[in-house]
């Protein structure tokens, strides 16, 4: 993960990420800012939330599973390694933990909970919140070896180098219907996602497919191969479509760009200038 910015300032897909159904799937980690909702279930490697957060389904963790304080999880929780869980959160199923259980004050679990390794009832840990702004504050300060050792002692330092983590930012919407945040997102390439996103700035990577319009303040790009059924608008910014993506829906920007091969199936409303690409041909 890149330290030079806040993790949670941002919404980040990672690639080959799918809406399958009722889950959210990655093969990377999942980090969710606080009072966010998500109205999937989540299945990544290690998952982390903060306070508050709501999860519309089951969360299934290859490694660790972080509860903050108030979660709330309408199925079950099943977790591959250990299981640090605050106060008050309630889980709408049963909790399975291969590892050690670190449990909260006033933790509901309808239909119980079990671990092979530990299970200690406490105040398990700082809350994520605190994990976060302290991390913020050491990034300010210039202190970003500190900062890269803090991350590391949540996430597999291996794998954190090969897969970029699922990111869900603070008092975010996700859900089928849309993916709704306040700040910039970072689709990554070859995802497939249901609903529309609206964001500060959006850039989708190639061999995306998105089924939902995009929305966003600022400017939006879509990747080479990327299909997106829906339409593109942008409140004051600009609109580059790349090689051979496809609009299944209206573009409406300042400034458009289509590479070769791009298609807009809609009506193209462009305050400024429109550029469209050709493809380079071999000289004779």
């Amino acid at each position: 993960m890149a330290l030079s910015t806040d993790p949670l300032d941002e919404l980040v897909v990672p690639d080959g990420t799918e809406a399958k159904e009722v889950d959210l799937v990655t093969d990377g980690d999942v980090l969710v800012g606080a009072r966010s909702t998500v109205e999937f279930g989540v299945r990544g490697r290690n998952v982390l939330a903060g306070e508050s957060v709501e999860f519309g389904g089951a969360i299934e963790a290859e490694g660790d599973c972080r509860l903050d304080m108030w979660c709330d999880v309408a199925e079950n929780v099943l977790v591959g390694q250990d299981a640090y869980i605050g106060e008050r959160v309630h889980v709408g199923g049963e909790m399975k933990v291969a590892g050690d259980l670190d449990i909260g004050d006033d933790v509901e679990i309808e239909e119980g909970f079990e671990a092979n390794g530990w299970i200690v009832i406490r105040n398990p840990m700082p809350t994520i919140v605190f994990l976060f702004v302290y991390l913020k504050h050491l990034l300010l300060i210039g202190e970003e070896q500190t900062a890269q050792r803090l991350v590391s002692e949540l996430v597999d330092e291996e794998a954190e180098a090969d897969v970029e983590p699922l990111v869900i930012p603070r008092n975010a919407t996700v859900s089928d219907d849309a993916w709704r945040v306040s700040t910039p997102a970072t689709i990554g390439d070859d995802c497939r996602l249901h609903g529309n996103v609206r964001a500060e700035t959006i850039d989708v990577g190639t061999d995306t497919t998105i089924f939902g319009s995009l929305r966003a303040r600022g400017d939006i790009s879509v990747g080479e191969g990327t299909r997106i059924h829906g339409d593109l608008t942008t409140r004051d910014g600009d609109v580059v479509i790349e090689e051979n993506a496809r609009i299944l829906g209206d573009v409406s920007c300042a400034d458009l760009e289509l590479g070769p091969g791009a298609e807009v199936d809609g009506t193209i409303r462009a305050d400024g200038e429109i550029t469209m690409g050709t493809t380079d041909r071999d000289p004779e």
